[in-house]
């Protein structure tokens, strides 16, 4: 429960669920492989609320830059939910280009800021593609998809990292909901309360504390950069696990 907690503290200041540092708990902790995704998913529906909630009211949330990403990473993070799938070649894939990400990010100078207005036929178009891909990517890998979102929208200049924060949390929040009907219509079946409710509360703990903090006190540059570094951790634990 402990890591739990900081787990959902540390990525709730900038907007994340921590959905793969989640799995990776779970399988140390021994539980059972088939119920790991959707305890993942749970955890990561419980903290993003909370993110969507605080960065929303402190007026850091867009709809017109958000929710072309959302409409068809909807279906596509239940389909990828439902495919089985051999991860390691993903996994390296995936974690390459999100080192890649990480790397520009964290040697900008200064924070991230939108370079103009964003109209509804660009945000379309880009979005909506790309939303497709980021909705299956979630959905395979059994995490909410914030993590691919969130340097995506800095590094266009859509938005500054606290804007990013804020899309990534309803991002995260419809595409968990979708990944874990697909993960239950695959199995039938929810993993057993003695794991969700303890870890769950972990998890709703530590959220509130972290979107809190990142919605309000933390400056955006230093938002930025926790970001890059846990985007760093994710990439090192997909790469890793794709060359073992």
């Amino acid at each position: 429960m402990p890591l739990f907690f900081l787990t959902a503290l540390i990525y709730s200041t900038v907007g994340l669920g921590g959905g793969s540092t989640y799995l990776a708990l779970l399988v140390l902790f021994s539980i059972p492989y088939q119920a790991i995704p959707k305890i993942g998913l749970i955890c990561n529906l419980i903290v993003v609320t909370g993110g969507c909630f605080f960065y929303i009211k402190e007026g850091h949330f867009s709809f017109k830059k958000t929710v072309p990403f959302v409409l068809t990473s909807i279906p596509f993070a239940y389909l990828g939910g439902r495919i089985p799938i051999q991860k390691e070649f993903f996994q390296l894939l995936l974690g390459f280009s999100l080192l890649a990400a990480a790397v520009r990010m964290l040697l900008a100078e200064k924070a991230y800021s939108a370079s103009g207005s964003i109209g509804w036929k660009k945000s379309l178009l880009i979005g909506l593609p790309i939303g497709a891909l980021l909705g299956l990517l979630s959905g395979l890998v059994g995490i909410g998809g914030g993590i691919f979102l969130s340097p995506l929208l800095c590094l266009l200049h859509w938005t500054d990292a606290k804007g990013a924060a804020a899309s990534a949390s309803f991002f995260i929040l419809v595409n968990s909901l979708a990944g874990l009907s697909g993960q239950i219509m695959k199995s039938g079946v929810l993993p057993e309360m003695i794991f969700i409710i303890p870890l769950g509360v972990a998890a709703l703990l530590g959220g509130q504390i972290g979107s809190r903090l990142g919605s309000r006190e933390i400056p955006k540059l230093a938002v930025q950069r926790i970001t890059s570094i846990l985007i760093f951790f994710v990439a090192g634990r997909l790469l890793w696990n794709g060359f073992l």
